[in-house]
């Protein structure tokens, strides 16, 4: 999917990434440190003219201006960062789409985390291969509310907009968390396998390595088992709704 995932050994585990496009060109998302962008795209012989931030928290366009400054890069986010993120040049809402080798990106509104969050579906075809997800899914948990989110919201958009992809569907995520995710889960749910045999994989590896699917996420993710009953048993009082057991485990998994 000419699709390059960059650790970025930063202190939130941030993830950045380059997308091809043709004729040499790479979009980078998220971009953390510019030098190691700029050098992995050298690397690659690629040189990157766009950047799309999927939100407005400093740790995820921090390294834009070291890009741009190298490149001449045009910068893209949501129509909502407008003031938030210096240097935009073009700002994007639900359904835009941006040519990618292989395909496009077509961006998603997805608030919660942040109003100002975008994440970005890869389309082959009429098929949906992976969705870059920034802060709003990790791998085996979803992003925190802390600064400028609401968990309704997020609850929502999670259940409306990332329940419903196909199994196949490729995870990219803004951030390495998945270690204390699937332990997140396990104290949830101790009796899902499926967490325990990834939690004994990713200590064993380098947890930068895996990628996941949606079918992965049902397996593993508490906030994607609403329904399954170890969770809804294990929260206290009468809980009478899905919506209600994500908010519980949201405010649970903010104190973990």
């Amino acid at each position: 999917m000419h699709i390059h995932q960059i650790y970025t050994f930063s202190p939130l585990r941030n993830f950045s990434y380059l997308i091809e496009e043709e004729n040499g060109k790479a979009i980078c998302v998220d971009p953390f440190d510019a030098n190691q962008m700029l050098e992995f795209a050298a690397s690659k012989n690629l040189e990157i003219d766009a950047i799309i931030n999927t939100h407005e928290h400093l740790d995820h366009f921090c390294g834009n201006e070291g890009v741009v400054q190298a490149t001449g890069a045009k910068v893209y986010a949501h129509e909502n960062a407008l003031g938030k993120i210096p240097g935009v040049d073009t700002y994007l809402s639900l359904g835009d789409r941006v040519e990618v080798r292989g395909g496009f990106l077509e961006v998603m509104d997805t608030p919660g985390h942040t109003f100002a969050h975008l994440c970005l579906k890869y389309i082959q075809g009429e098929s949906v291969k992976a969705v870059f997800t920034g802060d709003t899914l990790f791998n085996a948990g979803v992003g925190n509310c802390h600064n400028g989110g609401n968990p309704e919201v997020l609850y929502k958009t999670i259940s409306e907009q990332f329940h419903t992809l196909d199994g196949d569907v490729i995870i990219y995520p803004g951030h390495d968390y998945i270690e204390n995710n699937l332990e997140f889960t396990l104290n949830r749910e101790p009796g899902n396998k499926c967490a325990c045999q990834w939690l004994k994989k990713v200590k064993a590896g380098d947890s930068t390595k895996f990628v996941f699917n949606i079918a992965d996420e049902k397996s593993f993710n508490a906030f994607f088992r609403l329904g399954n009953e170890e969770i809804v048993s294990g929260l206290s009082g009468n809980v009478e709704s899905e919506k209600e057991v994500f908010l519980r485990l949201r405010e649970l998994r903010n104190k973990w």
